[in-house]
């Protein structure tokens, strides 16, 4: 099960990242703004709008898939590593800054992530064998 919830949290944290990196660069494509069939045209003409739409599509099949399995404190955290994964491709890709304040943001993300994998982890026995009935005498 911990591989299903590895590659599932992977597959949403790529669905995710894909999407706002999709849009950032399609909303670049997309300037100046102007509603008009050329302009319409010109965003449906280039292929970063369907990576954000294909992005969000994924990601919402894999969340509820992930929801359906998956302990919601834990993975409701864990949706929050594509923050890291969008911050960290910015910089790479489009050379924006990262400052104290996104440092200490990532360090507080990936601390809640671990405090609540470590808590989830040793309530897991717990949960398992709540639904079975108590052994008198054992």
């Amino acid at each position: 099960m911990r591989r299903f919830y590895l590659i599932g949290f992977l597959a949403l944290m790529a669905f995710d990242t894909l999407a706002q990196i999709s849009f950032k660069v399609a909303g670049e494509h997309a300037l100046p703004l102007e509603f008009s069939p050329a302009w319409l045209l010109r965003v449906f003409g280039q292929p970063w709008i369907y990576g954000a739409f294909i992005g969000y599509l994924g990601a919402f099949f894999t969340w509820m898939v992930l929801l359906k399995h998956a302990p919601i404190g834990p993975a409701f955290a864990a949706s929050y590593l594509e923050i890291v994964a969008v911050l960290v491709i910015s910089a790479v890709w489009f050379g924006e800054p990262i400052g104290w304040p996104q440092i200490l943001g990532t360090v507080l993300i990936l601390g809640g992530i671990c405090c609540l994998a470590v808590s989830e982890s040793s309530t897991v026995p717990q949960i398992e064998h709540a639904g079975q009935p108590a052994r008198h005498g054992a």
